[in-house]
């Protein structure tokens, strides 16, 4: 698992702090363009808002990794848009949720309170892991995991036989070492 990210999950409202630098880049404006008072007000808040907010609320993650973020406070229900991409699990002693890359792709994720309210909302995009290599043989594709070295792995674009092959490997060799038959 990789380490906690404080700031990943943005808060649905603007902070105090930005919505006074919002009226101080608006009152500048206006005094310099009087006629395009409403333009200014639109374009600064808009600019604020989503050039601030656009960074923090994404989540990346590798396929087949969990990472933990922190939740907003108050936080009671995770409502992950498409869970074919990621899996969340909230740990709610701590305000803590785990998030599992499960396929390639973005989805959203939104976060309600106790009565329902809205309180976050982010963009969860998982990516392939980059010590990776695939090895292309006409329609059939191999992955392998390399860190340092590198060994058979299974990917969602793996020729099927392969991935079989793989799978079946990895049974035996736990079958093989637990005693199990």
């Amino acid at each position: 698992m990789t380490s906690l990210n404080a700031g990943a999950l943005a808060p649905r409202s603007v902070s105090q702090e930005h919505a006074a630098e919002i009226e101080a880049k608006v009152a500048y404006m206006t005094l310099c363009f009087p006629h395009l008072r409403a333009a200014v007000v639109v374009a600064s808040t808009a600019c604020v808002i989503h050039g601030a907010a656009a960074e923090e609320r994404t989540i990346k993650i590798d396929i087949e990794r969990a990472r933990i973020v922190k939740l907003p406070e108050g936080a009671q229900t995770l409502i992950i848009g498409n869970p074919l991409i990621a899996d969340v699990t909230m740990l709610k002693a701590n305000q803590l949720m785990v998030i599992t890359g499960k396929s390639f792709g973005s989805t959203n994720l939104i976060v309600l309170d106790k009565d329902g309210a809205q309180v976050g909302e982010s963009v969860v995009t998982v990516t392939p892991a980059e010590n990776k290599v695939v090895v292309q043989r006409g329609l059939h594709r191999e992955s392998l995991s390399c860190q340092p070295h590198c060994a058979p792995a299974v990917d969602l674009a793996d020729d099927m036989q392969y991935m079989s092959n793989v799978i079946g490997a990895a049974k035996a060799y736990e079958a093989a070492t637990s005693g199990r038959k």
